[in-house]
């Protein structure tokens, strides 16, 4: 694994210190390094919502298309 040093004001420090023993992590470290894997989740998440929105719109999700889903679905699963 690799090292990363970073500098923070008192007060930042703080609240990570607050952070780490009021949440249950063991370390800044880990604290930091949840911080991100969230950010990273939040960009995968923003870049599929753009690509979404992007794209050629299709037929519209109504009853019609949740009750088809229901029953592919429930064919796989063998209900």
């Amino acid at each position: 694994m690799s090292t990363m040093n970073i500098s923070l004001p008192e007060a930042l420090k703080t609240f990570v210190d607050d952070q780490v023993s009021g949440r249950g992590y063991g370390t800044s470290s880990e604290y930091v390094r949840e911080l991100i894997r969230r950010d990273q989740d939040r960009q995968a998440l923003k870049k599929l919502l753009l690509d979404g929105a992007a794209s050629e719109a299709t037929a519209p999700a109504d009853t019609a298309y949740f009750a088809d889903l229901r029953a592919r679905v429930g064919s796989r699963s063998g209900a």
